[in-house]
């Protein structure tokens, strides 16, 4: 192994723990912890929810997905380009606008404030899916991340799952969501600029476009064809992930800790271009990737971009790339420890066992979470039975189909329910574990994106309960259109 590539990997280290340390010292109570004040500017705010979002994925099983079955895999980028730009346009600034006029720390704390949920019940079934499908998110960056120190170092599958597990633990452990955000928008340049390097290298290499476009075409003339290889099921499937994005906590939670709703439109703009940009340029690496090791198949198509890093560059840029791997995994798995921690911390310990609980108590308990959170990820990842896109795909799923629609509605109808919100929540989450389950076995004899099947149903479910549900009481009319009446005037 080259120095060099270690020299990089701990200068990497070293900046994220004095990233973490910074924030920990600007870290003064709760609200700091997990929502970084609300202080969070566009430019931060956009970049680090392009990192938070994309995860190791990103880096490895999109460019995975194309390197096995061609440009047929470019649907599932085009539906999530789409799918996030609508999220900001139309979400973004309600949710921002509206958790701070019911002063909401958390996403279910959202929910429950937005609908005088007195009972708790929203809270207690949001948080259970929180933790349910973050434990398969947070694991599948693990095994990112022990893959890459697996291929880098030569050490074995657990030591590189363990060893890539530390530093992210405990610079979340300390900084909590400012040492998350920070070090995302550190992360996402990083990963931006691997991702636009490595595929016109390497392009370059094979002699420019067209002669990439004839090589690949020789290997097989379908992988150039994006309706090859998949029915019209299959592409609907890959544009449904970009339902996803309505339903996401880590997501919702940039938005909540944005300064103003003002700054909504430049974070969107940077967030859209290094999202677009990215996203086709881990496109390309696996498209370059058929033409470039033709000669020598790749056993695992999710190494691609980790083999080209080795192959095409001194080892100091080599150390760089793979660096930029491990950025985009751990700023997604930070993200979601500190909303995890948040769960447990505010909706569990301070929702139900101790509600005068003071902010330094609840810090404790945020930091303890993460330990608590990240050892549960770790025993899933110990022996991944599943690659990192179809683990990231399952978690997606779960929180588009439960939350999504819930979300949605809770911010665009005012007619929406308690007991509306609760039956969508319930219907969509449980309908992706059963969907995901019987075509696992067979007993659905076709495939269909598990999110779509659960967004719908979680949509009818509410709207039909919220329907025959009581009206919602007059404060809750009230609010709404106080809501709506401050979205209008920051537009203005």
């Amino acid at each position: 192994m080259s120095k060099a590539i270690i020299i990089d990997f701990i200068l990497y280290y070293s900046v994220l723990l004095l990233i973490g340390y910074f924030a920990y010292r600007k870290t003064k109570g709760f609200s700091d912890y997990i929502l970084g004040g609300r202080q969070l500017g566009p430019f931060v705010g956009g970049l680090s929810t392009g990192a938070s979002d994309m995860s190791g994925w990103l880096i490895l099983g999109l460019p995975g997905s194309i390197y096995a079955a061609g440009l047929s895999g470019i649907w599932l980028a085009s539906g999530l380009a789409i799918g996030a730009y609508l999220n900001w346009q139309y979400v973004g600034k309600r949710i921002n606008v509206y958790t701070e006029v019911v002063d909401a720390l958390t996403f279910p704390d959202f929910l429950e404030s937005r609908f005088r949920d007195n009972t708790r019940i929203i809270k207690s079934i949001t948080s259970i899916f929180i933790l349910i499908f973050f434990a398969f998110y947070i694991s599948s960056g693990l095994v990112g991340g022990a893959l890459l120190f697996e291929q880098t170092f030569g050490i074995p599958y657990q030591t590189a799952l363990w060893a890539g597990s530390l530093i992210i633990i405990v610079y979340t452990f300390i900084g909590g969501f400012l040492a998350a955000a920070w070090t995302d928008f550190f992360q996402g340049l990083l990963m931006f600029i691997a991702l636009i390097s490595v595929p016109i290298v390497a392009i370059f290499n094979l002699g420019g476009w067209s002669e990439t476009v004839n090589l690949v075409g020789d290997i097989n003339i379908n992988l150039l064809d994006v309706f090859s290889g998949t029915t019209t099921l299959g592409i609907i499937s890959l544009l449904a992930w970009g339902l996803g994005y309505f339903g996401q906590p880590h997501i919702i939670v940039r938005f909540m800790a944005l300064r103003s709703s003002k700054d909504i439109p430049v974070a969107r703009t940077v967030y859209t271009y290094w999202n677009v940009l990215a996203m086709f340029g881990a496109v390309f690496v696996g498209f370059a990737g058929i033409a470039f090791f033709a000669k020598t198949p790749l056993s695992n198509p999710e190494t691609v971009f980790i083999q080209f890093a080795k192959v095409l560059f001194n080892p100091w840029l080599t150390g760089i790339l793979l660096v930029a791997i491990l950025s985009a995994i751990m700023s997604t798995i930070s993200a979601q420890l500190v909303v995890s921690a948040s769960v447990i911390s505010e909706d569990f310990y301070k929702g139900f066992l101790r509600k005068n609980a003071e902010q330094k108590e609840l810090v404790m308990v945020s930091r303890c979470a993460v330990l608590a959170v990240s050892l549960l990820a770790i025993l899933l990842a110990f022996n991944p039975e599943s690659s990192v896109l179809s683990l990231v795909g399952y978690a997606w799923a779960g929180f588009g189909a439960a939350f999504g629609p819930a979300i949605l509605l809770a911010v665009f109808w005012k007619g929406t329910t308690r007991n509306g919100t609760v039956a969508g929540i319930i219907t969509g989450g449980v309908t992706v574990i059963l969907w995901s389950t019987l075509t696992k076995h067979g007993i659905i004899p076709f495939y269909l994106y598990e999110l779509l099947p659960g967004f719908v149903f979680s949509l009818l479910a509410n709207y039909i309960i919220s329907k025959i549900d009581k009206r919602p009481g007059d404060e809750i009319i009230d609010e709404y259109k106080a809501v709506e009446s401050l979205i209008v005037n920051s537009s203005s």
